[in-house]
């Protein structure tokens, strides 16, 4: 054993002294206070007394929870009801529950097989993509993206109830990126439908819902608001989707083809891509507008197409080498290579190159012709590419009208051409 002199000892208690005073001092100053906590404050009796005088009628003790907030804190926000039983909820979940609840069965789950080709060169199929659908029609009718079902050889949809059925293709609109596929349920078998809305009612902040089928996981609702609207983004068929509604509800692979949702539970878009770094949710999300499918449905149901107006000329997208080639006063816009002979353009006054020339590599070399007029807008939309020229004719029909703006040598004329039917879908 150790011995300690009488200064040691001392030195050990000022040093324990001043340990102590150091730790009382650490508790006062993050307000902790030994009072209360051996002997109780005031109010903690006064509370406790008040507790053990009233026990309830079958003897429990009377707990101090309550679900009535604060008064500061009252308003709609904490309106609750309740639905079963002592559960509750505010006004805000009830409105969630009910979109879901109305909407889920009409979300199908889609899934595609593809060919592809084993080390024999062999056609073998295989597992394709997976994506979401809304059932339109209680024929079996759904609409999706058309990149969820691109290069399918099968397309498979699933039920809410866990059934599998075959679909086959209606029609797809690749401009829009949009498709309609059809299944046949069961006679006897009412499917669930989702209603479209309107989407040029559309506000910025206004709440969304979207159901869908992200990483495979079954219609799953996630919300949000609109955070922007009229975003014209382009696509991967190079084709601009004018007015698509930007949100920042979660949307996954998978969500891609499924219903974007207002409060009331109807169709306010078709969620079809997002803005991200990592291929997940990024809070910005793009859906088309259901103005726009409604329109794309209708054509591709009754006709298996979208049948839009086209000006009958050959158009070349101007560059900075074409034109320093050409010695054009401008690198944008779209030359007129040749014009249809007899075509309503001709007719309209429209001019054809005559110069011809060929342009890239000798393996891929394009021909076309200068001197030519330069389309440089339709209807007052810039066409400085040829993205900007579909978008101007996406929902033009053969027959009708538009007003161009040519550059014709150093002059600006402006006519109006009847358009043509466009031979063929993008």
């Amino acid at each position: 054993m150790r011995l300690y002199s009488g200064r040691q000892t001392a030195g050990i208690v000022v040093l324990i002294c001043s340990v102590v005073f150091i730790v009382l001092f650490a508790f006062e100053k993050a307000g902790f206070s030994f009072n209360s906590v051996f002997s109780g404050s005031a109010e903690q009796k006064q509370v406790s007394n008040e507790m053990e005088a009233a026990p309830s009628p079958e003897g429990e003790p009377v707990s101090p929870v309550t679900d009535t907030p604060p008064a500061e804190f009252s308003g709609e926000p904490w309106v609750v009801e309740t639905v079963s039983g002592d559960v509750s909820y505010t006004q805000d979940e009830l409105q969630s529950i009910s979109v879901y609840e109305n909407a889920n069965e009409a979300v199908v789950n889609i899934t595609t097989e593809t060919v592809g080709i084993n080390w024999f060169l062999e056609p073998v199929p295989q597992e394709g993509g997976s994506g979401s659908g809304s059932i339109i029609d209680e024929r079996g009718y759904i609409v999706t993206n058309r990149h969820v079902i691109s290069d399918a050889v099968r397309i498979n949809v699933s039920l809410s109830d866990g059934t599998h059925y075959e679909a086959s293709v209606v029609g797809v609109d690749s401009e829009n990126d949009i498709a309609v596929i059809k299944f046949d349920p069961p006679s006897g078998v009412k499917l669930k439908t989702i209603p479209f809305g309107d989407s040029t009612s559309l506000k910025v902040g206004q709440k969304v819902l979207a159901i869908g089928n992200p990483f495979g996981l079954d219609r799953t609702l996630t919300t949000g608001i609109v955070s922007a609207l009229g975003r014209p983004i382009k696509t991967e068929s190079n084709t601009i989707i004018k007015d698509m509604i930007q949100t920042d509800t979660a949307i996954n692979p998978g969500n891609s083809g499924g219903p974007l949702l207002d409060t009331r539970g109807r169709m306010v878009g078709i969620n079809t891509m997002i803005y991200s770094t990592s291929g997940s949710s990024a809070g910005i999300g793009f859906a088309i507008p259901v103005n726009t499918a409604k329109r794309v449905v209708s054509e591709l149901i009754r006709y298996g197409q979208v049948r839009r107006g086209s000006i009958d000329a050959e158009l070349v997208q101007l560059n900075s080498s074409i034109a320093r080639y050409a010695n054009l006063p401008v690198d944008k816009g779209l030359l007129v290579s040749r014009v249809g002979e007899g075509s309503n353009a001709e007719k309209a006054g429209l001019k054809g190159g005559a110069t011809a020339v060929r342009y890239g590599s000798r393996r891929n070399a394009t021909v076309f012709y200068l001197g030519g007029d330069i389309i440089t807008s339709i209807d007052g939309q810039k066409t400085n590419s040829l993205a900007d020229y579909y978008s101007a004719l996406e929902a033009k029909k053969p027959g009708e009208s538009v007003s161009l703006e040519v550059l014709r040598g150093d002059r600006e004329i402006k006519m109006d051409v009847i358009l043509a039917e466009r031979s063929s879908q993008n």
